[in-house]
């Protein structure tokens, strides 16, 4: 079977390949008929992919998230690869794919990156802030084994979330030897808090954002986690006046940096202005590491990243 990553255009292939994306649409032909927007991933990559002249029964017959057998062939529009799809239909038991075979996941162990962030806490020193810490990050444990960092932008596979936070912290690390005047449990706190509440903020199933929850679309994550801080700090009996509770609710409101980027303060703290660029930091290379592992090595530019205002990268040849 051709990895989706391996196709260029004009190749025609047969292949089995999971529904990520289908959203039912119309042409503007006279009359209108309907068809399929797809956007069809394996392990390796993904693509989107049209199919023409979908019948009532189609509609009824294939969904997001179920694993098909696709014979099609690879065009190209407006500059972009994309799959034409001749035929279509469901993968079934005797064709021995599974569901996980399709999914894109962090490189190393979920069990290991939980591990790894289970360290982190317990090497903060101050009571009160790892007590913290360690509420918040129960609240979503389960879920972090396989959850997502975001739906498109980065880290967007299965256990993202839990492999972007412990790239923060290897990060981190660094950053406190080389400017010692930043306080590590600071750092250590603001990096696994600030994107905990991302599994209740999304709805996801083997690390594939279908949607946003209530919570998610009417609160947001980053409220979310400054909520779960004042609760944690309520149970434990923490004056929530103090220096600490406000600090670590400062680390998290202010780490996307600007208003328009969804942070209602700007980083006022020396570990605030260091979580920023952290984040900033790992997920940006991210985004450039998935773009050229997702890309066609025949191809030198990958495709335009939305996250890096929308500049492709090239590839330079060894």
């Amino acid at each position: 079977m051709t990895l989706m990553k391996q196709l260029t255009a004009n190749d025609e292939f047969t292949g089995y390949y999971l529904l990520k994306e289908l959203e039912v649409k119309q042409t503007n032909g006279t009359p209108p008929k309907d068809y399929f927007d797809i956007v069809l991933c394996d392990a390796s990559g993904q693509m989107p992919a049209k199919y023409w002249d979908a019948t009532p029964t189609d509609k009824e017959t294939f969904f997001p998230m179920g694993l098909v057998k696709v014979q099609g062939i690879v065009q190209t529009y407006r500059e972009k690869l994309q799959v034409k799809i001749y035929r279509i239909r469901k993968a079934t038991p005797e064709d021995g794919v599974a569901l996980t075979d399709f999914i894109r996941s962090a490189p190393i162990r979920p069990v290991d990156l939980i591990h790894m962030i289970k360290q982190a806490i317990h090497s903060i020193i101050d009571d009160e802030i790892r007590t913290v810490v360690s509420f918040c990050v129960a609240k979503v444990e389960e879920k972090l084994m396989h959850y997502p960092a975001a739906k498109t932008h980065h880290h967007a596979y299965y256990a993202g979330l839990a492999y972007h936070i412990v790239r923060m912290l290897e990060i981190g690390e660094f950053i406190c030897k080389q400017r010692p005047f930043l306080n590590p449990d600071y750092i250590k706190a603001g990096i696994i808090l600030h994107d905990i509440a991302k599994p209740e903020e999304m709805i996801a199933q083997l690390g594939i954002v279908s949607d946003y929850s209530v919570q998610g679309k009417l609160i947001g994550h980053i409220s979310m986690v400054s909520n779960w801080i004042t609760e944690a700090a309520i149970r434990c009996d923490y004056d929530l006046q103090s220096e600490k509770i406000i600090a670590l609710q400062h680390l998290v409101l202010s780490h996307h940096n600007l208003g328009e980027w969804g942070s209602p303060v700007q980083p006022q703290m020396a570990e605030a202005v260091a979580l920023h660029h952290i984040d900033a930091m790992d997920a940006k290379l991210q985004m450039v590491e998935d773009a050229l592992d997702t890309t066609p090595e025949s191809e030198p530019w990958t495709p335009m990243i939305r996250g890096l205002e929308n500049k492709a990268i090239y590839r330079f040849k060894e």
